[in-house]
């Protein structure tokens, strides 16, 4: 059987401060279902994982967020930790990257402290998601729906709380960006052959 995700093109959004577990155990779980996997970062060798406020270890950044393009990838995973999102927040390029990848219709997954991008990206009105604890005001006040549940699925987003959540939000990550291989495979949805299969 082939792998779900077979050649999809995921960017992976950190600075330094992510939490290391909350990237790496996706990363290795979507390179598992064959998808190619690439660290997006400021212009540095490398960036600094952590774990919890513990430095770990860290990683070759693969690509700057000034010189790759949403159409580049397919889907976007972000990565929690309180210093990386509070600095990718703030990141122009960054902001450009989501928001496009958005606009887009492709989808996304983010854990933690990850959704602040997404806040500050001007993206969590009317969407349902879940996060760490402490920003369930921040996506209040921006105009989303949050819950306290271990990973959520609204449309092509996928959102989880902490790391205990890998394994749901792994799951999940999965089958969503696997219907994106699946619209790909296809092309262009067909809404009148969907509509007939659904009446």
């Amino acid at each position: 059987m082939d792998s779900a995700l077979n050649g999809l093109h995921i960017g992976i959004l950190v600075t330094d401060g992510f939490e290391q577990v909350e990237m790496t155990q996706p990363k290795e779980a979507l390179e598992g279902e064959g998808a190619i996997t690439k660290i997006i970062s400021r212009r540095q060798d490398t960036v600094q994982g952590m774990n919890h406020d513990a430095p770990a270890d860290q990683f070759p950044v693969d690509l700057y967020f000034d010189e790759v393009s949403s159409q580049d990838f397919d889907a976007i995973l972000l990565p929690g930790g309180e210093v990386n999102s509070a600095r990718i927040r703030a990141i122009p390029e960054a902001q450009k990257i989501v928001k496009d990848i958005v606009a887009e219709g492709k989808p996304l997954a983010v854990i933690c402290h990850g959704a602040w991008l997404l806040v500050s990206a001007g993206l969590v009105q009317g969407k349902t998601l879940t996060s760490y604890p402490t920003l369930e005001q921040d996506i209040r006040d921006a105009g989303g729906n949050w819950v306290d549940r271990e990973v959520v699925v609204d449309g092509n987003w996928v959102s989880s709380r902490k790391p205990d959540d890998i394994p749901a939000f792994n799951r999940e990550m999965i089958e969503v960006f696997g219907q994106r291989m699946r619209d790909s495979v296809r092309g262009t949805p067909d809404e009148g052959a969907a509509g007939m299969a659904s009446s």
